[in-house]
């Protein structure tokens, strides 16, 4: 009898085993949202900020120090080319020219004294070669030789005093040059945007460490870039002619349309190992973006905001971004299937993309390869096909789960789809 009890109550305490690990199992049941792969028009863009610039501008500096004695032009003032902008006091520099000029006439009196030298030079030269070759004796063989070579010499001074011309000539270009840039004039048609002297104020050369004063700065407001600062993993699917939709905050509620004409080589800050300790720095590359139809009032420097459209697909299968995960391959065992391009086993041993297909109230996993990405979904190239059904979130749930897992259906409704963001570069 005490066997029998025994028996039973060992029995008993399994079987309650045995049902509260039933009710484990179904309470760890994962609720699921489950979409269709359906098709969709995809938009892919790279936004990015940055700021307003005119296409052509001239940053007026000064070649020659002096004091602004003239300035007729205001901030905001439009100017029409050859306009007088400001005038830098030219007393020193027309003394210059004045001294410049004297030595010119200096050098060409001694060049027109030393000509005559070589001249008669040349002839009594020439007299003394004839009376010695007639073998008279007024003239010595060494009067003769002497008088030659004082004609050589006296021609080599008369080269000499040329040179001293020339060398006059090009000093006095020299301060003409520099007296004429005394006068600054616009060189293009334009505004006036920027002003950054006063009249009475001195103004500076730049040297090789320091650069010079800008006096001030011309711009065509006619044509406007947006110049934004995308991050180096964008930069290779941005191309030349690349639409885009520029938002300016003086603007608000507005969109302007653009084309990209410019795209950096270079990047706007490069990595310096030496002066940020070895430690990583975000990489931009400048993006210019024509603007078609500017605004009226723009101004340079204004902040705005940029999408430029790399890519679209029209009525391609989609699914959601948040059902895409990655499997360790060592964890996945795919099954060949001719009917699914790509649905052999990964040989590299990497991390396996792929969505959960549902099967009833189980889930696979399915290997799929995506093209572009829309701001909610996944152009699907291959690896599923219209019309099934996969596991479209919690991303929570879709990252606990595993191959074979049994889930809990609850369907929400699905978003329109819309643009693809893909957020770069800047400051921030």
């Amino acid at each position: 009898m005490k066997k029998t009890i025994i028996a039973i109550v060992v029995i008993g305490g399994l079987g309650a085993l045995g049902f509260a690990a039933t009710r484990g199992n179904r309470g760890s049941v994962a609720e699921v949202r489950v979409e269709e792969v359906s098709s969709r028009s995809l938009v892919a863009q790279v936004s990015a900020t940055g700021h307003i610039e005119p296409k052509t501008q001239v940053d007026i500096t000064t070649d020659v120090a002096g004091r602004i004695i003239q300035l007729p032009v205001a901030e905001g003032q439009d100017v029409q080319e050859g306009d007088l902008l400001l005038q830098i006091d030219p007393a020193l520099f027309r003394a210059a020219v004045d001294r410049a000029e004297a030595a010119l006439a200096q050098a060409r009196a001694s060049e027109a004294q030393q000509n005559a030298a070589y001249q008669q030079a040349q002839r009594d030269a020439d007299r003394f070669t004839a009376l010695r070759a007639r073998g008279t004796d007024f003239v010595t063989e060494a009067e003769a030789e002497q008088a030659v070579t004082n004609a050589v010499v006296q021609e080599r001074l008369w080269e000499a005093t040329d040179h001293q011309v020339r060398q006059a000539q090009a000093s006095l270009a020299q301060e003409r040059d520099r007296l004429s840039k005394t006068t600054i004039r616009a060189p293009m048609a334009g505004k006036v945007t920027r002003l950054n002297v006063e009249r009475g104020e001195t103004a500076v050369v730049g040297t090789m460490n320091n650069p010079g004063s800008l006096l001030l700065t011309v711009a065509d407001l006619s044509v406007m870039e947006a110049v934004i600062e995308v991050d180096e993993t964008d930069i290779p699917s941005i191309v030349l002619g690349d639409s885009a939709y520029i938002e300016i905050d003086a603007f608000p509620n507005k969109r302007f349309v653009g084309i990209v004409t410019e795209i950096g080589n270079s990047s706007i800050v490069p990595l310096n190992p030496a002066t940020s300790g070895g430690s990583a720095q975000a990489i931009d590359f400048e993006v210019r973006i024509t603007l078609r139809d500017p605004p009226l009032g723009i101004r340079p420097d204004l902040s705005a905001t940029a999408d430029v459209i790399t890519d679209t697909r029209d009525n391609v299968p989609s699914i959601p971004i948040t059902a895409l995960t990655l499997m360790d391959a060592e964890d996945f065992e795919e099954l060949p299937n001719e009917n699914i391009p790509g649905s052999s086993a990964d040989p590299s041993g990497r991390d396996i993309e792929g969505v959960f297909v549902v099967e009833g109230d189980i889930v696979r996993f399915r290997r799929v390869e995506v093209g572009i990405a829309g701001e909610n979904y996944f152009e699907v190239v291959s690896g599923v096909e219209l019309g099934t059904s996969i596991v479209a979130g919690s991303f929570q749930a879709i990252r606990d789960l595993s191959d074979g897992d049994q889930i809990k259906i609850e369907n929400a409704p699905s978003g329109e789809e819309g643009v693809s963001t893909t957020a770069s570069g800047g400051s921030s």
